[in-house]
């Protein structure tokens, strides 16, 4: 089977949430694509352990830089953003940082839910405004890219507080990509579904095993969990050329886990 191979030789990418997870499988295959790749996140380590993002994208030949950054604040954002002037300004913001909070919604306390709002929401919103000013500052327009999820369209038992933040990247995006077209910057995200990352704490090999045996609360169709190497193309494909009228989408990527 062929493949796209996009190139992002001359562009500066952010990826916040880089350090772990989905965000470390986006930002290492940017790098991989040529891109000058800031890591934005709150540790420089991954939260699994092992060699910090920027340093195996230097590895393998690549640009990179650790930024911390906490996307809760609007001007450590503002920062970020900055700090990718000095590679020409950022040509594409992957607002990925997310975190996750269980449990019924009649035991949530107000500072829970105040806190993952304050990431998963405010920290799409802040990053995509910012993201889009700098580049209507330089005249350059870019691709900004959220992270979303099976959440933003479907109610998951006990995670009210997580589905209402990914409800809002999806609404967020939608309004950013309508507002933002006539200035050439494209708006889109991913949705990825049941991946094996830290999020999800304990969910991974026991998470693939469940799936391919049907024990999930929903099965998914292509029969595992699905990897963040499986949902880091998605970005590439979103970001470069091959999507120039692509706008306001929520790409699923989930193993057909929302057909079924």
């Amino acid at each position: 089977m062929g493949q796209l191979n996009p190139q992002f030789t001359d562009d500066t990418v952010i990826v916040t949430g880089g350090a772990s997870g989905i965000g470390r499988a986006v930002a290492q295959q940017f790098g991989d694509a040529g891109a000058t790749v800031l890591v934005a996140d709150l540790l420089e380590e991954p939260k699994g352990g092992g060699t910090p993002t920027h340093e195996l994208i230097e590895e393998s030949g690549g640009t990179a830089e650790f930024v911390e950054t906490d996307v809760s604040n609007r001007d450590d954002i503002a920062t970020l953003v900055e700090a990718a002037r000095g590679y020409g300004g950022v040509d594409v913001m992957i607002n990925n940082a997310g975190m996750f909070i269980g449990g019924s919604i009649l035991d949530l306390e107000p500072e829970e839910f105040d806190q993952i709002h304050g990431v998963n929401a405010k920290g799409i919103y802040f990053g995509t405004q910012v993201a889009a000013n700098d580049m209507l500052e330089r005249g350059e327009p870019g691709s900004i890219i959220n992270t979303a999820s099976i959440s933003s369209h479907y109610a998951q038992f006990e995670q009210v507080q997580y589905d209402s933040t990914k409800g809002a990247v999806r609404m967020i995006t939608r309004g950013a990509a309508l507002e933002l077209a006539e200035h050439g910057i494209r708006v889109n995200a991913v949705a990825p579904g049941q991946i094996a990352t830290e999020l999800n704490e304990g969910w991974s090999e026991e998470a693939t095993e469940k799936a391919a045996n049907d024990e999930l609360i929903k099965r998914v169709p292509l029969g595992r969990a699905g990897a963040p190497d499986d949902v880091a193309p998605a970005y590439l494909y979103l970001a470069s050329d091959d999507a120039s009228y692509v706008t306001g989408e929520l790409l699923f990527v989930d193993g057909g886990w929302q057909v079924f």
